[in-house]
């Protein structure tokens, strides 16, 4: 059964704003910066699950940076959080987009920076979490808003990195498809199929899309063994891909991290997908949320500050061949 999606999430879709002219306060080298907290890491690590966990201990609303889903529909597909994973925080630019056009970094750009307007603006702490880091390397460091200051003159960032073991990670995301096909994908997935459609364009491109072509096209015309054995293959290679989007995540954080220079907190959540239940929570809060939260908490006050973090496992470590993953699938996208 297809979850409810957004509809008690607080989904809020800020307006294009018409500033007539620049406040030259905003230029004053005296002025304190404004705190945006990144939450960052490999699809399904739990930077919606940790991002939440924050923004219900700060007054915080979280901006979706994930470039699949800005796109309304899909939700299956696209692995959008729940109204239960919501808990009640505000969610910007989640389901916002024509799903037949193209949503750019500049137009992420230029949504993100309305967005952390209006949350500052009420004294609330922004909070941007996704796995698209081209819109947040566009966003921090090269991209300018119509008739707003460049990004870095106006704020300050806090970059929080929500790791697991690779070989961990890619368990969990097979585990995590076959869930999404349980959930009814290949039927949302078939209900806006297209013949004719182009999949380099908006929300095509998702992983669980263009791998379903071969078997939407033939299961009408082929035998039921024959279909079977197409959509064996299209899973196959949604689980490939996802893992192959997960090795190129990490890879640009790393380069944001080396070349780009940005101090990024790493919290490793490999403990926790590897525990059930309660120990997994615990886990969870142990290495993740709870040094987290120390290390916004200190941001947010002007301070430095080091959490007690327990030394993580390297993103490339071999963990044993047992991975229990139903404690964190719930809530990790």
């Amino acid at each position: 059964m297809m979850r409810t999606i957004l509809s008690a999430c607080k989904q809020v879709q800020t307006p294009l704003l018409d500033i007539p002219g620049l406040n030259m306060e905003l230029f004053n080298p005296r002025r304190r910066k404004e705190k945006v907290v990144f939450v960052i890491g490999a699809t399904g690590t739990g930077k919606s699950k940790l991002s939440i966990d924050l923004a219900t201990r700060f007054p915080a609303e979280i901006i979706n940076s994930d470039k699949m889903q800005v796109y309304k529909g899909l939700h299956i597909v696209t692995n959008k959080v729940t109204e239960e994973e919501c808990r009640g925080v505000p969610h910007h630019l989640l389901g916002i987009a024509d799903p037949n056009t193209n949503f750019t970094a500049m137009d992420f750009c230029h949504h993100a920076s309305l967005a952390i307007q209006s949350i500052t603006a009420r004294n609330r702490h922004p909070i941007i979490a996704g796995g698209s880091n081209s819109f947040i390397e566009a966003l921090v460091n090269e991209a300018l808003v119509t008739d707003v200051p460049e990004f870095k003159s106006r704020y300050e960032c806090c970059f929080l990195w929500v790791d697991v073991s690779l070989p961990v990670l890619h368990r969990f995301v097979s585990e995590r498809v076959d869930r999404m096909v349980e959930a009814g994908l290949v039927e949302e997935v078939r209900r806006i199929f297209d013949p004719e459609a182009d999949y380099s364009r908006g929300i095509r491109r998702a992983i669980g899309v263009p791998e379903m072509d071969q078997f939407l096209r033939g299961e009408r015309i082929i035998g039921d063994k024959i279909a079977a054995q197409y959509l064996r293959k299209a899973i196959a290679k949604i689980k490939e891909n996802t893992c192959k989007l997960a090795c190129s995540q990490l890879d640009k954080i790393h380069r944001l991290q080396n070349i780009r220079g940005w101090k990024i907190h790493r919290l490793d959540a490999t403990e926790a997908f590897l525990k059930r239940g309660d120990d997994a929570e615990e886990a969870w809060e142990k290495h993740v949320a709870g040094p987290s939260t120390d290390i916004v908490g200190c941001f947010l006050r002007h301070q430095d500050c080091v959490p007690n973090i327990v030394v993580p496992v390297p993103s490339t470590a071999i963990i044993g061949s047992t991975v229990p993953m139903t404690a964190v699938a719930a809530a990790s996208h």
